[in-house]
């Protein structure tokens, strides 16, 4: 009996430490930033302009501005968890090649921006990029499409949800390789751990798309090693408003490039049905 009793409290010690270890790493779990810059646009081969922007809490942070001579639309561009922007050269070309000017930032800590990344700070970061568009640069909320990728969607479906609150309706909503909420995908890597309890960073992208009608596509594939398909399928079928739904196929960071001229062209489909609308 006692034995039982002292393994019954070795078990309960180490499921303990083990919630206590997957409470306090996740700082690093979900944002993984990483301040080498790679390269410019420009030594991609376009024309750019560094920007800076300040956020509400006063932090600095680094963007790109990548005009298009002939532009259909505006892309703000809401990036992964990991590296920083001059890691999307794929996605600058492919956006290019679809005649969007594309703006892109670092959340903080990322690349040259200053702070510490973490929920609110994404947020903040996200809306000071989208002020720049259409106070800086005078760019209509109805030109602009909001894109996020993977942690990115948390973002882009937080400045999406607060605008809708403010009745400012942005162009169009692009939501790729995303979650309906962090602690959804989280139950799924760890199904024995109180997940939702645990969970400091949330995004909960769903509840805050819950009375949006901005036209969306959502994009996603079966092979995705990081945010389950059936997330991003949950993300979908609870969405709102119109919505698209377009299958990519590959690993979570690849998908989109492993795809290839299907992707580019969903995106096209997208693009021209936002416009006939």
């Amino acid at each position: 009996m006692l034995i039982l009793k002292i393994l019954l409290l070795l078990l309960c010690l180490g499921y303990g430490l083990l919630a206590a270890t997957v409470y306090f790493s996740q700082q690093s779990m979900v944002y993984n930033p990483s301040s080498n810059m790679e390269a410019t646009p420009k030594d991609m081969g376009f024309s750019y302009t560094d920007v800076e922007l300040i956020t509400a809490q006063g932090t600095h942070l680094h963007a790109w501005w990548l005009p298009h001579p002939n532009p259909r639309a505006t892309l703000l561009f809401c990036h992964g968890n990991g590296g920083n922007i001059s890691h999307r050269e794929d996605s600058f070309r492919i956006f290019h090649s679809l005649n969007l000017n594309i703006f892109i930032f670092d959340y903080s800590g990322y690349g040259q921006s200053m702070g510490k990344p973490g929920e609110k700070a994404v947020h903040a970061d996200t809306r000071a990029a989208w002020d720049w568009l259409t106070q800086e640069m005078d760019i209509p909320a109805e030109q602009i499409i909001i894109f996020g990728r993977s942690l990115g969607g948390g973002a882009a479906a937080g400045l999406a949800g607060s605008l809708q609150e403010q009745g400012i309706r942005p162009h169009g909503l692009i939501m790729e390789s995303t979650f309906s909420s962090l602690p959804d995908v989280g139950t799924t890597i760890y199904p024995w751990l109180p997940v939702r309890l645990l969970a400091r960073s949330r995004f909960e992208s769903s509840r805050a798309l819950k009375k949006s009608d901005i036209p969306a596509l959502f994009i996603h594939s079966r092979e995705d090693d990081i945010v389950p398909y059936e997330i991003g399928r949950k993300l979908f079928e609870s969405y709102p408003g119109p919505k698209d739904f377009l299958h990519i196929e590959g690993r979570h960071n690849q998908g989109f490039s492993e795809t290839g001229q299907p992707y580019v062209n969903g995106l096209a489909r997208y693009l021209n049905r936002l416009e006939e609308s």
